[in-house]
């Protein structure tokens, strides 16, 4: 085809126009080049104008395309240093900006410099990973028909060429992953942005190199997730009353109508959420990386690739979650793998969590597995009951022969795995004990060891949690457990003894499966987990039966401080589903987390935890 060639000469204000075919431009491009390096810059000064318009002039799209193609057949009479500006301005354009005629024309150039030698190699990879993400100015568009059309349009030719290079240079994948941890975008960037960027990310994870980059890609993906995690302080989230856990919040502070909620009880749940998360920006970034997450694990389960992408997600979990004593959400995305194969995953995740939290060599390290597994036994409803119970069983097990090696008497800081494997056992039993005891062989195993382990002279129910101590006790004497009723007086808590054990990072406290209180995230997460309201409204009649029977002296009481602090029946933890159901109404009792009466006469660092995690003194 014939086009026209506009060429300003230097010094001159007019246009030369010269009619010229494709096959003449080949040689005119080729030409600019080498007079470039003999010193004549007139015509590669042209060749600049058509890759790079001056200010206010339009570009002329079928020049440029095929100008791109003419280079892309002269790669050989490149040279880094005498045309440093040209190549710089064509791997600088933005595909988010072009027309699919000349995003071809670019990736077909990008191809033939990259394999042309190896000093282009970094410089079209670095192209290729700055289109991740579009210019600020076209976020707005992204959610418009024509920003969605151009994100695919950019997104698959990236992807293309990024294989195909892989392919032809077979050290790139190596230099490309380093490439896009380096460049990926901090906690501050904008949610459309960092989207977008993890999307091409996890998109290369299951793509034709996966197998080469996509390790690398989960790693960095979940490094991130808990670095905009432990960035959300608690003290963002409960800013309105520090007496109060989140789920202690009395719901007669919602200012919605009873039967607007009980109309649509979701939209209470969001607004109830929003309140809390909608000025937190880091939160809402989070919550859509996570869905993101949540996606690609569905994704790669379809294509039976759950397990070899879970290996990867328990290898990072170990490194760099599983210390992170601040998280408070990156972990579901393990909970949720777990979740869509619990016979594999599901099992990888707990006896990972056992094995760490018996051969650690750092007691924090061991505390903190123990936490994850009680929390993670006693919230999966995927897991059934045989399973729960294998564990329970280990774990008082372990604590019974670590009682038969020991001898002395409470010692919270010498002791502090035993103290925190008991408190783990007590934990899961409070959400699990009636399932577990209901079938005979089990509720054997479990009396064994327990009285032994209760009744030791290193006095675990002394040290141990007390909201979590009392729960236990009150629940199995509701299910006849074998525990001895003079096992416990009313002045044996005392919350000092188990601020000890836990430590400066509180992990007595620690928790990390309590409830997702991200809004996008929940909806993966509700189907799967168990809310305290569903086990605790399965005891409430026997509780009260029991209850016709007792009086308030029976009532324990936890000593802290000097203080005497009452654990209140309305101080309950509460679920979303038990905030539907109750709504207006007071509180249900519960005691798992306690609700402090005199938060202010308290010391710092020693303030009773949140149903969440740890307290916010502990972050």
């Amino acid at each position: 085809m014939g086009m026209e060639l506009h060429a300003e000469k230097a010094g001159c204000a007019e246009m030369e126009i010269a009619e010229i075919t494709d096959s003449d431009l080949f040689k005119l491009v080729r030409h600019a080049l080498k007079s470039a390096i003999q010193g004549d810059p007139d015509q590669y000064e042209q060749l600049l104008r058509v890759m790079h318009p001056d200010e206010g002039v339009i570009p002329d799209v079928a020049l440029l395309v095929t100008c791109l193609k003419a280079l892309s057949g002269s790669v050989s009479c490149l040279d880094i240093v005498h045309h440093k500006s040209l190549i710089a301005s064509i791997l600088q354009m933005s595909m988010w900006n072009c027309g699919t005629d000349v995003m071809d024309a670019l990736m077909e150039f990008n191809i033939s410099l990259a394999t042309s030698s190896g000093q282009y190699v970094d410089l079209c990879l670095e192209m290729l990973v700055s289109n991740f993400m579009p210019p600020d100015s076209f976020i707005s568009l992204l959610n418009q028909p024509h920003g969605i059309l151009r994100k695919g349009q950019v997104i698959d030719r990236v992807h293309s060429t990024l294989t195909y290079i892989a392919k032809l240079v077979p050290l790139s994948p190596l230099r490309l992953e380093r490439m896009i941890t380096e460049r990926m975008p901090h906690i501050f960037t904008k949610e459309p942005l960092i989207l977008i960027y993890v999307e091409n990310m996890l998109k290369l994870e299951s793509g034709a190199i996966g197998d080469l980059v996509g390790r690398t890609m989960l790693v960095a993906i979940m490094d991130k997730l808990i670095d905009l995690d432990v960035d959300i302080a608690w003290d963002d989230i409960l800013q309105e009353d520090f007496t109060k856990g989140i789920f202690d919040m009395e719901l007669g502070d919602l200012e919605w109508p009873m039967d607007d909620c009980q109309q649509n009880g979701d939209e209470l749940q969001i607004s109830w959420m929003e309140r809390y998360f909608n000025g937190n920006l880091n939160a809402q970034k989070l919550d859509s990386l996570i869905v993101l997450a949540f996606e690609h694990l569905n994704f790669c389960k379809e294509n039976g690739r759950l397990s070899q992408v879970f290996h990867t997600l328990l290898q990072s979990f170990q490194q760099t979650v599983l210390m992170a004593y601040k998280s408070k959400f990156a972990q579901f995305v393990l909970f949720y793998a777990c979740s869509l194969d619990p016979e594999n995953c599901g099992r990888r995740f707990a006896d990972t969590l056992f094995h760490k939290f018996k051969s650690s060599k750092y007691p924090e390290w061991r505390m903190s597995a123990v936490a994850y597994l009680a929390s993670y036994l006693a919230r999966a409803k995927f897991l059934p009951i045989s399973f729960v119970a294998e564990y329970v069983e280990s774990l008082l097990e372990w604590c019974s022969t670590y009682c038969s090696n020991q001898g002395g008497s409470i010692n919270p800081k010498a002791h502090k795995e035993f103290y925190a494997g008991c408190q783990a056992m007590m934990y899961v039993l409070c959400f699990r004990m009636r399932s577990m005891l209901a079938i005979p062989r089990i509720r054997s195993r479990i009396s064994k060891h327990i009285e032994d382990i209760l009744r030791h002279p290193l006095s675990p129910l002394m040290v141990c949690l007390p909201s979590i101590v009392e729960e236990f006790l009150r629940l199995a004497k509701v299910t006849h457990l074998d525990v001895p009723d003079n096992i416990v007086s009313s002045n044996l808590l005392e919350s000092e003894l188990s601020m000890a054990f836990g430590g400066r990072e509180r992990l007595d406290t620690f928790f990390p499966f309590d409830p997702c209180l991200l809004m996008k995230s929940d909806r993966f997460i509700r189907p799967n987990f168990v809310y305290w309201s569903m086990v605790r409204s399965s005891y409430d009649n026997d509780d009260d039966d029991d209850d016709e029977g007792t009086s308030d002296e029976d009532d324990i009481e936890i000593c802290t401080a000097g203080n005497w602090i009452n654990i209140p029946n309305d101080g309950a933890a509460r679920s979303y589903d038990q905030d539907l159901d109750e709504f207006g109404n007071k509180m249900s009792k519960m005691s798992i987390t306690p609700k402090v009466a005199q938060w202010g006469e308290l010391q710092s660092g020693m303030r009773m935890p949140s149903s969440l995690l740890p307290c916010p003194d502990s972050l």
